[in-house]
């Protein structure tokens, strides 16, 4: 009998040959304009018997870019770039939607390359981040007003509308891991005091109001939505644990009544009750990543035990471009060289050998 992991299903208008899901995976080989090339087209093309393919974070506007090197869905030239990844990926009988991220205060103006980085409020993250002329701390950013708030949302609603118009299948929005939007749901990173800040239902308010836009844009069967519910990453902190379920469940609510094709959530326990409760806005895909590989038992678990409709997988799905056929088998796989995950060139990328 076939593990349920094997077996197709679909998300909305997105079609699954496998409930196997590659996450979305910064692996920054863009070049300076964020063009995808060569290097995108082949390393999405080998990955694409996976169920689906999550591409990795693709800034909106240059404003959001978060690194030099990440693909952008902006500009005449990114598009036609994301239609050739499509394309191939096509070709081999594959799904892929675009995950739009917008990073927020996760970025510096010499990456943004607008003067400034933009954020909920004008508090820093911590840590540092690499420029071109090496690693410098995070700066302040300036904190959004309303009318430009407004502008972010017709931002992502233009870039789903490019990733259809490149041929991609649908889109994900980015909630998630300490950018933009979740820097507006985590307390300690939003300090506003209108109506996008000082309860959990406003804060959930901007990434309500992302997906409400993209669906109008794209239709709802096609957008997605990632969360990572007390994730505590990049200054992004959700620690009090009411507050947590407040704001989550605020989001779920404004989520629930536009029909959309899923929720991927990343949280180290899928099955419990703030990972579930997303259940009743979407199907599911379940990420226990955490900076950890998931294995294929975990995998067919969350699946077969109806945790999630559908598995994410990261650091297995870079190592192994046919990882679908080794888990259906349950052969040998490729070790991933971390090394390799943020470099330029093929090496780590397209040349993981297959069976």
């Amino acid at each position: 009998m076939t593990n349920k992991l094997f077996t197709p299903t679909t998300l909305g208008a997105l079609n699954l040959r496998n409930r196997l899901v590659m996450a979305p995976l910064t692996r920054i080989r863009a070049g300076q304009d964020g063009v995808p090339g060569d290097l995108l087209v082949e390393h999405y093309r080998q990955r694409a018997s996976m169920g689906m393919i999550i591409t990795e974070g693709t800034f909106p506007i240059l404003e959001g870019r978060t690194w030099i090197g990440q693909p952008g869905i902006e500009t005449a030239e990114q598009i036609a770039g994301w239609r050739r990844v499509a394309d191939a990926v096509h070709a081999e009988g594959g799904t892929i939607v675009m995950q739009i991220m917008h990073g927020g205060r996760i970025s510096h103006p010499e990456i943004s390359l607008t003067g400034r980085t933009v954020a909920p409020s004008a508090i820093a993250a911590p840590g540092e981040i690499r420029v071109p002329a090496g690693k410098t701390e995070l700066p302040v950013p300036h904190a959004l007003t309303l009318v430009e708030i407004d502008d972010i949302i017709a931002g992502f609603a233009a870039a789903a509308a490019n990733a259809i118009e490149a041929g991609l299948d649908g889109v994900e929005i980015h909630g998630a891991n300490g950018y933009l939007l979740h820097q507006f749901l985590a307390p300690n990173s939003n300090a506003r005091t209108d109506a996008y800040g000082g309860t959990p239902a406003n804060r959930a308010r901007l990434a309500i109001e992302v997906v409400t836009a993209v669906s109008a844009a794209i239709g709802s069967e096609r957008t997605g939505i990632r969360v990572s519910p007390e994730h505590n990453i990049q200054g992004a902190l959700e620690t009090d644990p009411d507050d947590l379920a407040a704001t989550y469940a605020a989001l779920a609510d404004g989520l629930a009544p536009l029909g959309i094709a899923f929720v991927d959530v990343l949280h180290q326990e899928p099955a419990g009750a703030l990972a579930q409760s997303f259940r009743k806005v979407a199907p599911v895909i379940a990420n226990t990543g955490f900076g950890t590989q998931t294995t294929r038992a975990e995998a067919i678990a969350l699946v077969e035990q109806d945790v999630a409709d559908a598995a994410a997988v990261g650091r297995a799905a870079i190592a192994n471009p046919d990882l679908a056929a080794r888990w259906l088998h349950d052969t040998e796989e490729n070790a991933p060289d971390a090394s390799t995950f943020y470099t330029p060139g093929p090496r780590g990328y397209t040349d993981y050998p297959t069976r």
